[in-house]
């Protein structure tokens, strides 16, 4: 009985040690106002699905709130204005993946090019 009150302890202090570091709280990201031009692609899958801005040499996803904005421009090179955040991907044991996520927020449209085909 003593020995699972000391690992219920010992569990319970390095949970409480790691949150603070797992915190990926909206108001502790720094956004900044950028303009993106790129091509608006849909990713993921019928569950979950992610509009993309992909341009020659980065992705940017665009939160969930503002997919409706793009959802119908899939295929065509947008020029837009929004607020980026940047983040690295860690992986669950607090790793780096070497991966960078890049999200907008209130997009405004600034140009729209007609898709023409490959």
């Amino acid at each position: 009985m003593n020995n699972r009150r000391c690992f219920l302890a010992f569990f319970l202090f390095c949970v409480t040690a790691l949150l603070p570091a797992q915190s990926n709280n909206e108001q502790e990201r720094e956004w900044t106002v950028v303009r993106v031009t790129g091509t608006v692609r849909l990713t993921g899958n019928a569950n979950f699905p992610q509009i993309v801005i992909t341009g020659s040499d980065m992705q940017w996803n665009v939160v969930r709130e503002e997919m409706n904005k793009l959802y119908d421009l899939q295929h065509q090179t947008v020029t837009v204005e929004g607020e980026e955040t940047v983040r690295e991907i860690r992986y669950a044991n607090g790793l780096l993946s070497g991966r960078i996520l890049r999200e907008l927020r209130n997009i405004r449209i600034i140009s729209i090019e007609e898709y023409t085909g490959p």
